[in-house]
């Protein structure tokens, strides 16, 4: 007998079903069958097998096997994720499964990495890693950064989640190898175009690689390195020897559908219960990751500042408005012949800035430093003239004050608005060269010497060295992103100009940003390429409005939503009946907080707090999203 999980919606009964002698052989743990189930066929995983089955019942038999499944280990990691993001088993174990099925599997690939010389390379000797975040420099050498990022993970190899912050313009290829020269290894990257390029870079130095999800049978039957997108993450990788996440900061690792699981928190989770070394490697680690990792590890300071762009802070506080978005820095720097310029604009999601029309300065809070304007019940002015509120409301923690300039004490704040429609014009009237704009349903980059786009544009890497390169990335207006009202802004700020860097090469190019807040611990850090200047501003603010990591959010919403709040309510108080044996229970800790639109903010002390609230609470009868740790919260 067999005990099967039914691929239906909504459904989470395990059932049990007779195995016929001719598929005895076919059926293990992980396997997707065919199943009887209300008169149909559905597809479903073999949770257990052998089961004993239970008497006085008469059971139905499985129909067929399809295909092999997720490894017996990621059938169990699909509940823990299904208890800790609040989903469905379902959820996970399709992320596990092939897209195609996979009846038969092709004969395995494990060919060791050949040296230079034709010779296998020993394993480098390993050194242990103290506890705590802080971070360990190398000494400096004069080997390329990437080499030496290998060198790093030699020295942090043990058991546990490391951080190896290399800077952006290092490459990951001698980092791999040096892994895979130990076993076989899991590598996720944050985007498709970037596994394959990885793939192919691995494959040309003679590693047998397995690239996910088109390649997931030989991956199943075993290869030396297995890498893919955030999917990856479930992807077979049979006796698994260690765990990398590449850009393990990157937003693109978190499932944007509910349950809103995290790549690296699931590569950190499958490499513990294997009792094998996970790293997560990034130019820039959030708070998050330095609190959840075990140790992490840097270049030395001569390395890491030749592998980030040299920064240009255009501060535009003095400027004549009359400019709009081009700066007399930035005219010049389009007007260079010897330069290929892309220049990035966001337009989505972006709030209107204040600032103050006598000293130039934006309007922000004392409190978080987040943008501050006008409460949502209030209309915000237009253009830039003078606004007609009276109060401003911080859109990150809520705080109000007065309409008054932080700096100065004028009264008179303007609404800033960014001109959009038009830039590419603008700007090649200005540069007197053409000028390209790529949008979203742009397939193939043009040619032109200076791009304009948005923040798409420097996940398009591979298309913009093949369509000319770049030279320079220009920020039009980085206050967006800067006072940007989500909790992880700032991270997500740094984030971009690690990518710009990426994208011109690190010193071999530059970063304009045109801002008016040139003192921004963001633009400090990539000033310096210090990534920790952040953190250390960042870790206070947290602490003080109880943010990740010190504390655990969910954001609630939908039909269900106030009824799970009101459950939740109920049992952080006590409530007869509400907790449930074997949970872990956070108590009167629980907090609730009405956003309106019919969305609740749940916060907790830590994640396994937070998931065993959920857990307890069960679910309403209407429909509920519940985004566990929301990315931009």
């Amino acid at each position: 007998m067999a005990r099967v999980l039914p691929d239906v919606a909504g459904f989470e009964r395990e059932l049990d079903y007779l195995v016929p002698p001719e598929l005895a052989g076919e059926v293990r743990p992980g396997s997707i069958v065919r199943a009887p189930l209300q008169g149909r066929r559905v597809r479903g995983w073999a949770l257990a097998f052998p089961v004993r089955p239970p008497a006085g019942l008469a059971l139905k038999a499985l129909k067929a096997v399809s295909s092999w499944g997720p490894e017996p280990e990621l059938v169990e990691l699909a509940a823990w994720a299904a208890w800790r993001w609040a989903g469905r088993r379902r959820s996970f174990l399709v992320a596990a499964s092939p897209v195609r099925n996979a009846k038969e599997l092709p004969a395995p690939k494990a060919a060791s990495p050949p040296a230079k010389d034709g010779r296998a390379r020993p394993a480098p000797k390993a050194a242990w890693l103290p506890a705590g975040p802080s971070l360990a420099p190398t000494p400096a050498s004069a080997t390329p950064a990437s080499a030496s990022g290998a060198a790093l993970l030699a020295q942090a190899w043990r058991p546990g989640t490391h951080i190896i912050r290399l800077p952006p313009a290092a490459g990951a290829t001698e980092l791999v190898l040096a892994a895979a020269e130990r076993g076989p290894v899991l590598v996720l990257a944050p985007t498709a175009a970037r596994a394959q390029a990885g793939s192919a870079a691995l494959r040309s130095r003679g590693v047998a690689v397995a690239l996910l999800p088109d390649e997931w049978a030989q991956a199943r039957a075993g290869a030396r390195v297995v890498i893919g997108s955030r999917g990856a993450a479930w992807g077979p990788c049979p006796s698994l020897a260690s765990v990398i996440v590449l850009d393990a900061h990157d937003e693109a690792f978190v499932q944007g559908q509910a349950p809103t699981w995290s790549a690296p928190e699931v590569a950190a989770e499958r490499a513990r219960r294997a009792g094998v070394p996970c790293f997560w490697v990034s130019p820039c680690p959030t708070l998050e990751m330095l609190a959840r990792a075990d140790g992490a590890w840097a270049l030395s300071r001569a390395e890491e500042r030749g592998g980030w762009a040299a920064l240009w802070v255009v501060d535009r506080r003095r400027e004549d408005p009359r400019e709009g978005l081009f700066s007399r820095r930035l005219v010049s720097v389009l007007r260079d012949p010897s330069r290929r310029v892309v220049c990035v604009l966001n337009r989505k999601g972006r709030a209107t800035l204040l600032d103050c029309a006598a000293c130039g300065e934006l309007a922000t809070c004392e409190r978080c430093a987040a943008a501050v304007g006008a409460p949502a019940t209030s209309p915000a002015g237009s253009g830039r003239g003078p606004l007609d509120i009276a109060v401003l409301e911080c859109r990150r923690c809520g705080q109000r004050r007065p309409v008054v300039c932080a700096k100065c004490g004028s009264t008179a704040l303007r609404a800033l608005r960014l001109g959009v429609s038009g830039v590419r014009e603008q700007a090649e009237a200005l540069a007197g060269r053409p000028v390209g704009e790529v949008t979203a349903s742009t397939q193939q980059l043009p040619g032109a010497p200076v791009l304009v786009g948005t923040e798409a544009l420097l996940y398009r890497e591979s298309d913009v060295h093949r369509s000319g390169g770049a030279k320079v990335v220009a920020f039009l207006d980085f206050d967006q992103e800067l006072l940007a009202p989500r909790y992880r802004a700032g991270e997500e700020a740094l984030a971009l100009l690690a990518r710009a860097s990426r994208l011109v090469g690190g010193r071999e190019g530059a970063v304009l940003v045109q801002t008016r807040s040139p003192e921004h611990p963001v633009l400090r850090a990539a000033l310096l390429a210090d990534p920790g200047r952040l953190a250390a501003a960042e870790e206070p603010v947290r602490k003080e409005l109880r943010l990740p990591p010190f504390s655990a959010l969910a954001l609630l919403s939908g039909p269900g939503a106030e009824e799970l709040a009101l459950s939740l309510e109920r049992s952080a108080r006590g409530g007869p009946g509400d907790r449930r044996a074997g949970v872990p229970w956070p108590g009167a800790e629980l907090e609730l907080s009405e956003m309106g639109d019919g969305r609740w903010l749940l916060r907790a002390p830590s994640h396994e707090e937070l998931a065993g609230a959920l857990a307890a609470a069960g679910r309403p009868k209407n429909k509920v999203r519940v985004e566990v740790a929301p990315a931009r919260l």
